[in-house]
């Protein structure tokens, strides 16, 4: 922009007051104006346009403005207007060129300012003005310049810009007061360079403003006629934007720019461009309303530079700024386009102009090579004219990286030889998977997203964008020209996190992610989401898990999450309580349902359970699950059973007397659901009858055996109550006599394990089972026994077994009637021990036969070395004597 500059001419001693008319206004036009004052018969050399007369008096047309002096030597005003001078003044532009000042007295309001006399009336004023509306529409400026032939002095200069906007739209305004006028100071950003800035309402816009300038120096005042304008009218746009050339697919240049901001009108636009190659050199000027030009062919080895300036189309307005300059310069082998970034399983193109030693080779004969590698298919080869060959590429797969290449480079040759030049082929797989989860309380909806599936292209920025319907998704989701970009955080386990608060429940939102490359940008696949349709429940609360008394199963119970209002499926999961639970899975269908009671194996341990849930119509995703509950270990049931129990019996045979200590293991929780408290012994004899006794927590009880027959049974106590099934043991004289076992073995395995095995005899009796004791003999250590069932023959007896110490094995027959007579050893069988001492004299046999075995062959060894070198003499290497230097015993000789 030409700075603006405005000069008032001094001198020192007389002085005049100039009086400005405000019967009418000049309007202000949409470009640049000049304003000349000058004194009547003014002959000195005044800076005039052409075609303008230096005589005021020969000056016609439709404006005028009229500035009165009257001299006094001591600056007094006077009121006799009937002899005073008349200073004219005239506002002329390149499009309207008449001039003219009427020179009568003309009546109006008057602003009084001292001026030097002399200076005014040779020289006068003349300044170049120009205003306009910025595109903003939010402000007016103004620029002023001076125009004086000769130099002259400035002193302090002072510029302001008197205004006014009217309250009312008026079709014909009336002219302002005075005392209305608003004053804004103009600003000298460099020498003398002034800048008036008037804020402007938008609803004003069309309103007339009216202004004049009002100019002080050194005591001096001057006052410019009155100007007016509607801002609308003179608005000056910023220049276009984004200005750049292409080539088409036909091989033509296109020149493309973007308007700068919106405006209320449409524009129009002036391109000037230049083409410079080898062959010619022409200059184009051309105004469009389109926002780019379509120019002629491109040719290799040209340089073409362009510039373009807006203004608004229908009605008055100003011409923008030129854009900066744009250059284009094309090679030798032109591509077009010369990169393309796309995704998988699209259709490409390149476009292709040779040029082989200024001269453009036909399309014909041009050949197309990816990689200089592979020779592309003519069938992909495309005639688009005489010189521009063209390849498509259906159906792209990603490109696979070459090193720090990763693009596919694709080469335009002629028939015998391929320039160097090349054309970029990126291809990428952008299929990003967008997973979405509403919160439980329906307040915001989380989406994540990963680029570790595609390939990153150095340079390029990821940016979810989306759009919102105003009910569900459509049958395919699109990208939607209009859409929000939404900021996501980067995790850290790779994956990016956008969050919508406040969201829509049912709403549509369709989101992409685009991928912004200076080579293009790309989008993923299109998803929509309904946040309602992707709601992840709060965990079911109140979640209590406990082992049901006498039914014995596990009960889970819980109650539903306040949001979704939907119908809810449940997930339990149950297991054993520790530091890795064996989860088990149970499905509950029922949206009703609150409880479940499962079976479990173990009523007498602690489980852990949880519960999550999800709706009923598969939407949306599970729930978290729930705090574990714990179950309380506590009686169920009765006891399963009694103890097992065996008995040592103390004979006294002075007083005929039996004492008969039972003994018995404490019940495990699997049998006594979930523990004992006591234990009970159940007597039953023919002549006392039945009675029981109470032996509490011990596990060891006696009385005495007085009757012929004496049934004992011991009974397992929890808070539930007693043993049901339980077991019986008969003491009786005459069964105690009565032998069925008629051999009894021993056979020891090691020192762990021993196999006894028995032969029986017939009887008539009910046998129950056997009961097996062992003992060390000659020693007070309590006896061990085992309960072995009846069919049983042989038996395998784990236990700590001392080599050197002898042992009692003892098998009873317990019949229905009572305990039969017992089968006792006190030793191991005899053939057993002695295979024993045979098996270990073979141990310490094998391992000698072993070891004598290897050093006899490693002395047969070392002796077939000793013979061969015994028997043989080395023979001599000939490469070691002095006579075999030089000959070659590889190759074959001929021996006359």
């Amino acid at each position: 922009m030409t700075c603006q500059k405005f000069f008032v001419a001094l001198l020192h001693w007389e002085f005049i007051y100039v009086i400005t008319a405000f019967n009418f206004s000049y309007p202000i036009t949409p470009w640049r104006f000049k304003l000349f004052c000058m004194p009547p018969n003014t002959t000195h050399d005044v800076v005039l346009p052409p075609g303008i007369s230096k005589n005021t008096s020969d000056l016609n047309g439709q404006y005028e403005a009229a500035v009165e002096a009257k001299f006094n030597s001591s600056g007094t005003y006077f009121s006799n207007f009937s002899s005073k001078p008349t200073v004219h003044c005239c506002f002329w532009s390149e499009e309207d060129k008449n001039c003219s000042v009427h020179a009568d007295n003309i009546e109006g309001k008057e602003f009084v300012s001292t001026v030097n006399s002399v200076v005014f009336q040779q020289i006068g004023a003349n300044w170049n003005i120009q205003c306009w509306m910025k595109e903003d529409l939010k402000l007016f400026i103004c620029y002023m310049e001076s125009l004086f032939k000769n130099s002259v002095k400035n002193y302090d200069l002072k510029v302001h810009l008197l205004y006014v906007l009217p309250e009312v739209l008026e079709e014909s305004p009336l002219l302002p007061q005075k005392g209305s006028f608003q004053l804004v100071q103009c600003n000298c950003s460099v020498h003398e360079c002034y800048e008036c800035r008037v804020p402007v309402p938008a609803a004003k816009l069309n309103y007339t403003l009216f202004m004049y300038l009002k100019i002080t120096s050194a005591g001096v005042v001057f006052q410019s006629p009155l100007m007016s304008v509607q801002p609308i009218n003179i608005v000056k746009p910023d220049p276009p934007l984004d200005l750049h050339m292409e080539i088409t697919d036909s091989g033509h240049l296109k020149i493309s720019w973007s308007s700068p901001t919106l405006l209320p009108f449409q524009l129009q636009y002036q391109v000037k461009y230049s083409e410079n190659s080898t062959t010619s050199m022409r200059e184009t000027d051309e105004i469009v309303s389109a926002t780019s030009l379509l120019v002629g062919s491109v040719l290799p080895g040209s340089s073409y530079e362009v510039q373009v300036r807006g203004k608004r189309l229908d009605g008055p307005g100003v011409w923008s700024d030129w854009s900066n300059p744009l250059i284009f310069t094309t090679q030798d082998v032109i591509y077009f386009p010369p990169k393309i970034l796309t995704t998988v399983g699209s259709n490409v193109s390149f476009h292709c102009i040779y040029k082989n030693e200024n001269k453009i080779v036909s399309s014909k004969k041009i050949v197309w090579w990816m990689n200089l590698a592979e020779k592309i298919p003519q069938s992909q080869y495309n005639v688009v004219g005489d010189h521009v060959s063209k390849v498509t590429f259906p159906n792209v797969n990603a490109t696979k990286p070459r090193g720090k290449f990763t693009y596919d480079a694709v080469y335009c040759c002629n028939e015998h030889e391929c320039h160097h030049r090349y054309a970029e082929l990126y291809v990428i797989d952008v299929n990003i998977n967008i997973s979405c989860e509403t919160d439980g309380y329906l307040t915001k909806m989380t989406c994540r997203w990963s680029t570790n599936t595609i390939q990153s292209l150095v340079g390029s920025t990821l940016q979810m964008r989306y759009h919102r319907s105003s009910l569900y998704c459509s049958d395919v989701p699109s990208i939607h020209p209009t859409s929000e970009p939404k900021d996501c955080n980067l995790q850290r386990d790779g994956f990016y996190e956008c969050v919508f608060q406040p969201i829509f429940l049912f709403s549509g939102y369709t989101m992409w992610i685009g991928i912004n490359h200076s080579l293009g940008s790309l989008a993923s696949p299109p998803t929509c989401v309904v946040p309602d349709s992707v709601v992840k429940p709060l965990p079911p609360p109140s979640v209590k898990a406990e082992i049901t008394v006498k039914i014995g199963l596990l009960k889970i119970s819980w109650e539903k999450p306040i949001f979704p209002e939907n119908n809810l499926q449940f997930q339990i999961r149950y297991g054993l309580s520790g530091k890795e639970v064996q989860w088990k899975i149970h499905e509950v269908y029922d949206a009703k349902s609150r409880s479940a009671s499962l079976p479990v194996p173990d009523l007498c341990t602690v489980y852990a359970a949880q519960v999550r849930c999800k709706r009923l119509d598969g939407l949306g995703y599970w729930s978290n699950w729930s705090s574990p509950a714990y179950t309380v270990v506590m009686d169920v049931k009765v006891p399963v059973r009694g103890p097992e129990f065996w008995r040592m019996i103390d004979e006294n045979t002075t007083k005929k007397e039996r004492n008969v200590t039972l003994l018995w293991k404490p019940l495990m929780k699997n049998d006594s659901l979930c523990s004992v408290r006591r234990y009970v012994v159940k007597h039953h004899t023919s002549r006392n009858g039945t009675w029981s006794e109470d032996v509490g927590n011990h596990t060891k009880f006696t009385f005495l055996w007085t009757e012929q027959a004496h049934t004992v049974t011991v009974l397992a106590v929890n808070s539930i109550g007693a043993s049901l099934a339980n077991f019986n043991l008969t003491f009786s004289w005459p069964m105690s006599k009565v032998n069925i076992v008629q051999s009894l073995s021993a056979y020891p395995l090691n020192s762990s394990c021993m196999i006894l095995s028995w032969t029986l005899s017939p009887s008539d009796y009910n046998l129950m089972y056997f009961i097996l004791e062992w003992k060390i003999l000659n020693e007070d250590n309590e006896i061990k026994w085992l309960r072995i069932p009846s069919s049983v023959k042989k038996y395998y007896i784990h236990d700590h077994f001392i080599p050197i110490e002898k042992y009692q094995f003892s098998l009873y027959p317990i019949f229905t009637e009572g305990v039969g007579k017992p089968k006792t050893i006190n030793s191991f069988t005899q053939d057993d021990i002695e295979k024993r001492q045979n098996d270990s004299g073979l141990y310490v046999l094998v391992p000698i036969i072993i070891s004598s075995s290897t050093l006899l062959l490693g002395t047969l060894l070392i002796s077939h070395q000793r013979m061969k070198k015994l028997f043989w003499e080395d023979v001599p290497n000939p490469k070691n004597c002095s006579w075999a230097q030089g000959l070659n015993f590889q190759k074959k000789m001929d021996i006359l």
